[in-house]
């Protein structure tokens, strides 16, 4: 993938924190996924704003069933993530 070198301006302390959580992955790596984290929020955003312009607002139960939902599959996930970190220490 090609790639640009750019100049940008951030506060000092949010790049320390950056560069401190960054660590291996490298200062560039890390702003490129939060740039792509962050150009799909605004996707999402649009989408929605497009559905509610088709469909109607969402609805209370509606949001509280989307919530339940995303709690149910964090869950999974979590759990997961759990079991590949103990298999990954009994192959150990």
């Amino acid at each position: 993938m090609a790639t640009k070198k750019v100049t940008v301006t951030i506060p000092e302390d949010l790049l320390d924190e950056i560069r401190a959580e960054a660590a291996e992955r490298g200062l560039s790596a890390y702003v490129a996924e939060a740039l792509r984290f962050k150009r799909d929020r605004d996707r999402l955003q649009e989408l929605v704003g497009w559905l509610q312009e088709e469909h109607g607002p969402v609805t209370e139960d509606e949001h509280a069933a989307a919530l339940d939902e995303l709690e149910e599959l964090d869950a999974e996930h979590e759990r997961r993530r759990s079991a590949g970190k103990r298999n990954a220490g009994e192959a150990a």
